[in-house]
């Protein structure tokens, strides 16, 4: 009922997984490692959403972890830039692990942003682009809720063209 039913997109995957007992030092997909639904996470690229609680953390996160140019210029324009110039060179696999806390201290429009440009990206006809939002089952559900309470129930969909 309401927009916390909507399903999320091909591309959006909410994962329970408990956390390792080490810590998870491996990067899933990196070894062809099985994602939920047991699939493999090609080009799995690990990131912790505890170390990405603001816009400038995350992109900064983000910089490191994928290796962005160095014109990447850490705003959300850039980050489309950047991600399907990423995709030009293979599939990627985001995964976020602490999720419940991406962007957890900016206003919540914030992520709503953030899943609008992954969404756009997603949909470029780049290679493929899979995003695992991962943390505790009871933590997770609320990182539902508020991803469906910004978004509408429009997870997913390309943001409007600039007119």
């Amino acid at each position: 009922m309401g927009a916390a039913s909507a399903q999320p997109p091909a591309w959006l995957v909410y994962d329970g997984t408990p956390p390792e007992p080490d810590g998870g030092a491996a990067v899933p997909g990196s070894g062809g490692d099985p994602q939920p639904g047991g699939a493999a996470m090609p080009g799995g690229v690990l990131i912790s959403g505890a170390q990405a609680r603001t816009r400038a953390t995350l992109h900064e996160t983000l910089a490191g972890a994928l290796e962005l140019p160095g014109w990447y210029g850490r705003n959300w324009d850039a980050l489309a830039d950047a991600l399907a110039d990423r995709l030009d060179s293979g599939p990627l696999t985001l995964v976020v692990t602490d999720a419940a806390d991406l962007l957890a201290d900016e206003p919540p429009a914030q992520i709503g942003t953030l899943l609008d440009v992954l969404g756009a990206v997603a949909a470029g006809g780049h290679e493929t682009l899979r995003v695992v939002l991962r943390d505790d089952p009871d933590r997770l559900r609320a990182l539902r809720d508020r991803v469906a309470a910004v978004l509408g129930g429009r997870v997913g969909a390309p943001p409007p063209a600039a007119g």
